[in-house]
This record gives C-alpha cells, sequence and structure tokens, in this order.
C-alpha cells in the first residue's frame, strides 16, 4: 500500500494538462465556436492548468477539411487568433499521430509557431516512427511527450522494450494510456511502477490519459499520483471520445497545490459545457461503454451503438461477446 503521504504532499513536478479541444474534439467532430476556445484558454489561465492541448496537427491529404472543425488541424495561425503571443505560464500543446500527420511539413520551428509541445501518439508497433516524430520536433525546438495507446492489449514484455526504446530518445514525458478504459487501480499501480522505473533510470517522466468507460477514469489518475505519475490528462465535465476522461473539475479539487482554483472549472462547465450537451453533443459513462471496457475492447462499436440511437444494451453486450 503507497504511503498516504503520496496523495496528500504538493509535489512541484505534478502537471495538469487540458485535453478538452483534442479528446473532447472527437465528439463534435472538432466543432467548437472561437467563444467556447477563447473562454477556455482563459478558464485554463486562472485555473492554474499548465498545459492546453488545443487539437490534432491532421494531415490534410488524409482528412476532409469540410468535414472536420479547425482544431483538427490546430494551425499555428488559429492558435494564435484565439491567445496571441501567449503571455502567460500557460503552455500549448498540440497531438501528432503517427501516421495520421504530415509533420516534416506541417510541424514548422518552434521560432515560428506558439505551440510549446508536441504529443506523439501510437501503438506499440508504430514506436520506431514515433521516436523519428520525437527527434524531429525536439530538432525543431519543441517539447515532446509520447502516448502510447490501448496498453492493456499488450504483453508486459513487449510494453517494457517499447519504453526502453522510448527512453533513449529525447523525449521529455512518456504517458500511460489506458484507451479502452479497461484498467483497474490494481493494475494501474503496477504499470505505473513500470513506467516510473523505466523512466527514473532515463531522467524522464510519466504521464497518465484515462478513460471512464467504468468510472475509473479519476480513480486511476489519482491513482497514478500516489504512484510517482506527474504529468495528469483531464477534461472539462469529462468530455471525451465515447466515455469521456478524467474530469477537470474533479483533478484540480484534489491536488493540493494552491496554484489549481477548481471554482473557474466549475464556472466554465456551468456556462459552456452543460449547454454543450444540451445542444446534442453526447458524451460520458454510459452501459454500451462499460460493456467495452469490461470486455477490453475498442469503443467503436459503442460509439456506433450511441449514434444509432440504440437501447438494446444486453444485446449488444451479446454481440462483443461473440467478437471476443
Amino acid at each position: 500500500m503507497k504511503e498516504i503521504s503520496k496523495l496528500l504532499e504538493y509535489r512541484p513536478s505534478v502537471k495538469v494538462l487540458d485535453a478538452t479541444l483534442r479528446d473532447g474534439g472527437l465528439v463534435n467532430d472538432f466543432f467548437f465556436t472561437d467563444e467556447f476556445v477563447k473562454a477556455l484558454y482563459e478558464t485554463n489561465i486562472k485555473a492554474g492548468v499548465d498545459y492546453m492541448e488545443f487539437g490534432y496537427r491532421a494531415d490534410k491529404e488524409l482528412f476532409n477539411e469540410s468535414e472536420f472543425g479547425k482544431w483538427k488541424f490546430s494551425s499555428d495561425e488559429h492558435i494564435r487568433e484565439i491567445v496571441g503571443d501567449n503571455n502567460t505560464d500557460l503552455k500549448l500543446a498540440i497531438m501528432a499521430d503517427v501516421g495520421r500527420c504530415n509533420y516534416k511539413e506541417d510541424i514548422r520551428p518552434k521560432s515560428e509557431s506558439p505551440v510549446d509541445c508536441i504529443r506523439v501518439a501510437c501503438y506499440i508497433h508504430q514506436i520506431p516512427a514515433a521516436i523519428a516524430m520525437i527527434e524531429d520536433a525536439v530538432n525543431k525546438g519543441y517539447e515532446a511527450t509520447c502516448n502510447i495507446m490501448a496498453i492493456s492489449t499488450n504483453q508486459q514484455g513487449d510494453l517494457a522494450a517499447a519504453l526502453d526504446a522510448v527512453c533513449k530518445s529525447p523525449v521529455s514525458c512518456i504517458y500511460i494510456v489506458d484507451s479502452y478504459g479497461s484498467i483497474y487501480p490494481e493494475s494501474m499501480a503496477r504499470i505505473a511502477d513500470l513506467y516510473v522505473s523505466k523512466a527514473q533510470e532515463a531522467g524522464k517522466q510519466i504521464g497518465i490519459h484515462a478513460h471512464n468507460n467504468q468510472q475509473l477514469a479519476f480513480a486511476n489518475t489519482i491513482e497514478c499520483v500516489g504512484d510517482g505519475v506527474d504529468w495528469l490528462d483531464a477534461t472539462y465535465n469529462s468530455m471525451g471520445r465515447g466515455a469521456g476522461n478524467c474530469a477537470m473539475e474533479l483533478l484540480l479539487g484534489f491536488l493540493k497545490n494552491p496554484k489549481y482554483q477548481e471554482r473557474y472549472a466549475l464556472e466554465f462547465v456551468e456556462k459552456y459545457m452543460n449547454p454543450l450537451k444540451e445542444s446534442g453533443a453526447v458524451w460520458g459513462y454510459d452501459l454500451q461503454y462499460l460493456a467495452t471496457g469490461l470486455l477490453n475492447q475498442h469503443p467503436r462499436t459503442a460509439i456506433a451503438f450511441t449514434k444509432d440511437g440504440r437501447k438494446d444494451y444486453f444485446e449488444f453486450y451479446k454481440e462483443l461477446l461473440a467478437t471476443d
């Protein structure tokens, strides 16, 4: 059992990252108004959030611009329209998916961009390509992180080998990503121990990006805080793909750093997140997402179930069992 002081102490190395625009954008195809994005930016500053992720830097040859809002591509120009010169302590991030971005051309040198951090997302078989992207980002002057997705489907030996490889790169932080929302806190503790031990040897930091299929995103995030994980992802009102993520208002209320002010998160949820849900955007815990989480399956089937307006949860669960 971890020491209670690990959960009660103030640790300066802890950083909070807001992923509302990026993970939340998967809910509404990134069609956020400029008013929403500006208010989110200003809320993050007031609430003491350390990083704000502005979306993906997706390849326009692979994704049709007419089908998505601008934060699917999060150009430097559009970010500047919101933040100006960003003369604040809030750092800005974007996500670049291996195989889904043209990073050599679309990510310009840091000296030409308001972005501070490139978050490289990959699956375990894409580690070599991810390392190339990390090296490119760092050479251009950015911080770089690595989000290894769907780790609940990987063998520990394969994951350890992947961590060894990434730790040799110039990455700043490596993320534990519970893509399917299937990991329980007791398992998360063992995973965090593996990640943290590898990171400490290499002088890197570890982060956590949790999904809420089994209503464990917050529990797994604070479990990781107690296990030495420093970078914590959250979204306002848990907005994110499918079941959503760790709620920012919960996380800021839990952390002991006095700079974090959860009251601003609560205000933003009231003024912007609740109306967004009322307008028809759908995310959050429900039985279909619980089912995919329980069976450690990708939530795409649950997302389709939701879009089709189905309510036959038990029949859906039987369908999942037949394909498991």
